[in-house]
């Protein structure tokens, strides 16, 4: 198998797989309604800094380790879980405290605040966490690369290489999205829209986590 031959594949694969919904898109999608494209960006960077990692886990061979040990995996659904659920329970409560008649502020009036380095770093912690406490990620980056690696390549340097490709397409897809969910700011802004914003995605959050603690090996 020619590595450059494969590329293409790569690609489609990395692009479906990077637009199905899950915890990655529910956060990335609420900061950028909430917060803006700058809320948003941290999180990406975050999200993406924790799929690397995967990566490289995978190709030292720590990721199968992972994978077949029944504590770790239960450590990692568990604290995955719990975190999710955490942030959904976050979400219910901001729209519990919104009234009809409140306005919503602004997040680019707070731009001091948002460039802060404890908030960006709140933000991109939140999707490490997010990417690094998600069980299924070890399970993919083990299934995923391998198919892309050819024989006659090193494993550890290549699957480093493809890994830096499908986080520099997350990152302008992630970014494209936040830029375009977050030129809709004001609107999501609105007390009742965001009151529902929050309330939905609460839901989908929790509801990800319960299904993450729920499922089996």
């Amino acid at each position: 198998m020619d590595l450059l031959g494969s590329l293409p594949a790569f690609v489609v694969a990395v692009l479906l797989i990077s637009a199905s919904p899950g915890p990655a898109m529910a956060l990335i999608l609420r900061r950028a309604a909430l917060r803006g494209f700058g809320g948003a960006v941290p999180a990406v960077l975050g999200l993406e800094a924790g799929l690397y990692l995967w990566a490289l886990f995978a190709a030292a061979g720590l990721a199968a380790l992972v994978a077949t040990s029944q504590i770790a995996l239960i450590v990692l659904r568990v604290v995955g879980a719990g975190f999710l659920v955490y942030l959904g329970i976050k979400a219910w409560r901001s729209a519990w405290r919104i009234r009809g008649d409140q306005p919503v502020p602004d997040p680019r009036d707070e731009s001091a605040a948002d460039t802060s380095a404890k908030v960006w770093a709140k933000a991109f912690g939140e999707g490490l966490v997010v990417m690094l406490a998600n069980p299924k990620a070890a399970a993919f980056m083990i299934a995923f690369y391998p198919q892309f690696v050819p024989a006659d390549r090193p494993q550890f340097a290549t699957t480093a290489l493809l890994a830096l490709l499908q986080v520099a397409i997350e990152i302008g897809l992630y970014l494209t999205l936040a830029a375009l969910v977050g030129r809709a700011g004001e609107w999501f802004r609105r007390s009742a829209v965001r009151r529902r914003l929050d309330a939905i995605n609460g839901t989908v959050l929790v509801a990800l986590g319960v299904r993450m603690a729920a499922e089996g090996r």
